[in-house]
């Protein structure tokens, strides 16, 4: 048997080796209310859950968003990305393509990567809804708005859906 020798080394870590601890352990594992990322977009408003910045993800995204009664994310593609829109409470008039469906609460959308797709809330209630979009990195652009092109601009006018200047993405009316 060999006999090996340990020399004892003490280490007495700094604050920044203690934060970048807590930081691996926690912040890159788990998100909790007081770690969410909140931003107001034209749209909605949005709680990022998981990036790169705030949990190291590799390969997801995941948002919350919260589109106020009378208001819309007007259809857009995102080219590098797939994405699942899962309703968490309301409802959403949700557009993949040239499909729609009226999702509720428990019900979700796969949009394939490049798919057109729009969530609009004709509705009298908030909708909020959280956005699974993979993979992280793939490239700009990320998102490219198609709402003024046809056959999006006239697409929901042509099912009978309420009127666009009453789903502004900024003006609920």
């Amino acid at each position: 048997m060999a006999n090996h020798k340990y020399e004892s080394i003490r280490v007495t870590p700094t604050h920044n080796d203690i934060l970048f601890l807590i930081m691996s352990d926690s912040i890159k594992r788990f998100m909790q209310a007081t770690d969410v990322r909140k931003e107001q977009d034209p749209w909605a408003t949005v709680e990022w859950l998981s990036n790169k910045e705030l949990v190291g993800a590799k390969e997801l995204l995941m948002v919350r968003a919260t589109i106020a009664a009378g208001r819309s994310h007007p259809f857009h593609t995102h080219p590098t990305r797939e994405e699942i829109i899962y309703v968490v409470s309301g409802q959403a008039e949700q557009w993949v393509e040239d499909d729609f469906r009226i999702l509720k609460a428990g019900e979700m959308a796969l949009v394939p990567r490049g798919a057109v797709h729009g969530t609009f809330n004709p509705f009298d209630e908030d909708v909020t809804f959280l956005a699974i979009l993979s993979p992280l990195s793939e490239g700009e652009p990320n998102i490219v708005d198609v709402s003024e092109e046809e056959p999006w601009k006239s697409l929901r006018e042509k099912h009978n859906r309420p009127p666009k200047n009453n789903l502004s993405p900024t003006n609920a009316t």
